[in-house]
């Protein structure tokens, strides 16, 4: 892995997370919070870009890292619209699309930081399977409007990388595996992963599929529009219903996991109900997921923070063990997966796609 040194950009919406890694190996890391008072002067999250450039050149200096001695730079992913999954080198259509977007997310930043770096020292830039990862099969967008078809907005990064791994302990290229990936964080999204690719998923940010700690997921449609049209809500206040106060929000008023679990080993009823609803519902999605696959599964797979819940775990290990194995990868190591894929390129193993405004890709 000589000279393999690779930068790891993960902007976050109050953090930068930066980390440093020799082939695989993280070497040097930082999780750099941003205070509401630093944030402040940023009407826009775009407008934040030379105040993080500066966090990560400080972050250089401080470690007394030189780097001339990185050979690529990695960004997490933005809003770039629908695109294959892979690895893909950041170019001045990518950055300036993403300068300009009206879409609010951190991460677009992610491609922005990284050209910032790699630039100067004449290496290239990519980001790695951003939320936007389209491999949806026709017949999975199909509802029954026209007018809404199913989107694919989830966590690819982490869902990819735990699909790798899982592939590894089977044993088999992940190419060549039948996966259903359960990503259990502030959203919940589940993807039928075929052959390579994901060819259903849930929309993990927008409404649909199971609900989550901060978000409402698939609701009835019938009183869903009888409440947008009470007169009682704004548009704004519809969507931060279903993205950000839905879920075990919405019932518990918290969204840390960790403080629900401590409400179910007190015996709170409603908290009881609620934690098992929400396993419950994970549990029917990747059973529907079953049938997306044709019952030919490899293994079931969970992820995410949530999943180093042993009792939530257990909760759906007895709705889906019938299905297939079970493999429980906690947590999400996004820096690790961006790295890789980054490494990936370098080793000649994949070859880095060209992003295209329009939603194609090469």
């Amino acid at each position: 892995m000589e000279n393999k040194y690779i930068l790891a950009i993960n902007p976050g919406s109050t953090s930068t997370k930066i980390a440093i890694f020799l082939g695989e190996e993280k070497v040097l890391g930082q999780n750099i919070s941003h205070t509401a008072e630093e944030l402040a002067p940023f009407p826009r999250i775009i407008d934040q870009h030379h105040f993080r450039q500066k966090v990560i050149l400080t972050f250089f200096k401080e470690h007394a890292f030189d780097v001339n001695r990185l050979a690529a730079v990695v960004g997490r992913g933005g809003l770039l619209g629908p695109m294959a999954s892979g690895t893909y080198l950041v170019s001045d259509e990518m950055t300036d699309y993403l300068k300009q977007t009206r879409t609010e997310h951190a991460s677009n930043l992610g491609a922005l930081l990284a050209s910032d770096i790699a630039k100067p020292v004449g290496i290239n830039a990519y980001i790695v399977d951003p939320v936007t990862v389209d491999e949806m099969t026709d017949m999975a967008r199909i509802t029954g409007r026209p007018e809404i078809p199913r989107i694919s907005i989830f966590h690819a990064l982490n869902q990819k990388a735990a699909a790798r791994e899982a592939a590894k302990k089977l044993g088999k290229p992940y190419e060549n595996c039948r996966l259903i990936v359960a990503h259990l964080g502030g959203g919940i999204s589940v993807g039928a992963h075929l052959d390579g690719k994901v060819v259903d998923v849930n929309n993990a940010l927008n409404g649909d599929g199971p609900f989550a700690p901060e978000r409402a997921g698939g609701l009835p449609s019938w009183s869903l529009v009888e409440l947008a049209t009470s007169g009682q809500y704004d548009l704004p206040a519809l969507k931060k219903m279903i993205t950000g106060q839905g879920g075990i929000v919405a019932h518990l008023k918290v969204n840390d996991m960790r403080k629900v679990e401590e409400m179910v080993a007190a015996g709170d009823a409603k908290a009881t109900m609620v934690f098992e609803a929400m396993a419950y519902n994970v549990a029917k999605e990747i059973g529907g997921l079953a049938a997306a696959l044709e019952g030919k599964i490899d293994a079931v797979v969970l992820t995410g923070g949530i999943a180093f819940d042993t009792h939530f775990v257990e909760l759906i290990r007895r709705r889906v063990e019938f299905l297939a194995r079970l493999i429980v990868l906690p947590g999400e190591d996004e820096m690790t997966a961006l790295a890789q894929g980054a490494l990936r390129v370098l080793l000649g193993e994949e070859k880095a796609k060209q992003w295209k405004h329009a939603g194609g890709n090469a």
